[in-house]
């Protein structure tokens, strides 16, 4: 993504992929972090869920960077929430390109007039919204991460619910959400090789209880951020991703900032 804003140092990056809960408690909440190239305006006409809406123009916009909770009930909540913030309001889109993905939608970040954080990040503060896997763009990342972070301190929204993230130590209610995107907390009993594929065990049955997996494409890119997968060993750590099940519930790991150390060991 092409950057209007590149006024950051390389070691925030490095406290961001290291260690998520420190990036969290130290990004300022007003860090202009995703304000990308602008990618056209328009103004809301209406809310097709919490995260799209409809200019009129008929144009259909997808907010980047973020996904919906899971349940219906949070949905709901997120479809007000975005209407409440956006409806009827002139809005201007940043991003790398305007280009539609295949439903129609323009992907972007969105902003209010005179604001420079962008209605993304105000969902997560009401604890509306997740921070998705898809942002490869650190500064972005990190302002989305600490809006994120600022809900779930304050249990607002999704939060709330003690089910919002799932304890790894109970692969069946991790499979219950199979398909949807999820967070699970836990320790890493151990890390295994098998192939091209690298395995954070969250219990002893691998046939049963959930694990992270780690493709042998990914590793360079944990290198690159000072991270070994043998690293997480015996650490509490929380992932995001979409639940799979092959044998046990599984989270594949396509980006490094999936995964944050948590504090403790």
């Amino acid at each position: 993504m092409r950057r209007v804003d590149h006024n950051r140092h390389s070691s925030h990056i490095a406290v961001m992929l290291i260690c998520g809960s420190a990036v969290m408690a130290t990004t300022p909440a007003n860090a202009a972090g995703c304000i990308f190239e602008p990618q056209g305006e328009g103004r809301v006409a209406a809310v097709i869920d919490a995260r799209s809406f409809r200019l009129d123009d008929g144009r259909e916009v997808r907010l980047a960077g973020i996904v919906s909770a899971a349940s219906d009930k949070t949905k709901t909540a997120g479809a007000a929430a975005l209407s409440s913030i956006v409806t009827g309001r002139d809005v201007t889109l940043h991003g790398d390109d305007d280009a539609p993905d295949r439903y129609g939608r323009q992907s972007a970040f969105v902003f209010l007039p005179g604001s420079e954080t962008p209605v993304q990040s105000e969902l997560l503060r009401r604890g509306e919204a997740l921070v998705s896997t898809e942002m490869a763009d650190k500064d972005c990342a990190a302002e989305l991460a600490a809006a994120e972070a600022e809900a779930r301190r304050a249990k607002r929204g999704t939060w709330a619910d003690p089910a919002a993230i799932k304890n790894a130590e109970s692969p069946g209610d991790i499979l219950a959400g199979i398909g949807r995107f999820t967070v699970v907390e836990g320790r890493v009993l151990s890390v295994r090789q098998a192939g091209a594929t690298t395995y954070l065990n969250f219990g002893r049955n691998w046939t049963r209880d959930f694990a992270v997996t780690i493709s042998r494409r990914m590793i360079p890119a944990f290198e690159a951020a000072g991270l070994s997968p043998k690293s997480f060993e015996n650490r509490r750590i929380r992932v995001r991703g979409y639940v799979e099940a092959r044998g046990g519930p599984r989270i594949d790991v396509l980006r490094v900032g999936q995964i944050e150390v948590l504090g403790g060991n």
